[in-house]
């Protein structure tokens, strides 16, 4: 199970690291995207450091448990809020992207418990 852990938890540190970065950079069609959910100029580099926050958590927490709980806890709390926002506008394309990355957090904090 601790193998599986580490995999999961290893794609999601990077995959979240990289949105973060494209957040904190502002990327045009990312900022756009955010924009449509209602999210303010103001708060993309906000919402980009707390990717890399987690991202650093959830790759500290491969070999400390309780910070890989946290931050892979805080990963689907925060997509679901974002799942919650895209729902909210009808904003259809974006749901996907959102889901799949709520539920690959679920299955790295799934894993994470199961191997601690």
């Amino acid at each position: 199970m601790f193998v599986a852990s580490v995999i999961v938890s290893a794609l999601l540190a990077l995959a979240t690291a990289l949105s973060g970065y494209n957040k904190v950079t502002r990327n045009p069609q990312l900022v756009e995207s955010l924009h449509k959910v209602g999210v303010t100029d103001r708060y993309v580099p906000v919402l980009g450091t707390l990717l890399l926050a987690g991202a650093a958590g959830t790759a500290v927490g491969i070999w400390w448990a309780p910070i890989g709980i946290a931050a892979t806890a805080c990963f689907v709390l925060y997509f679901l809020g974002a799942l919650v926002a895209h729902l909210r506008v009808k904003d259809w394309p974006g749901v996907g992207p959102t889901a799949g990355l709520m539920l690959f957090s679920a299955a790295a904090l799934v894993l994470r418990l199961l191997s601690a």
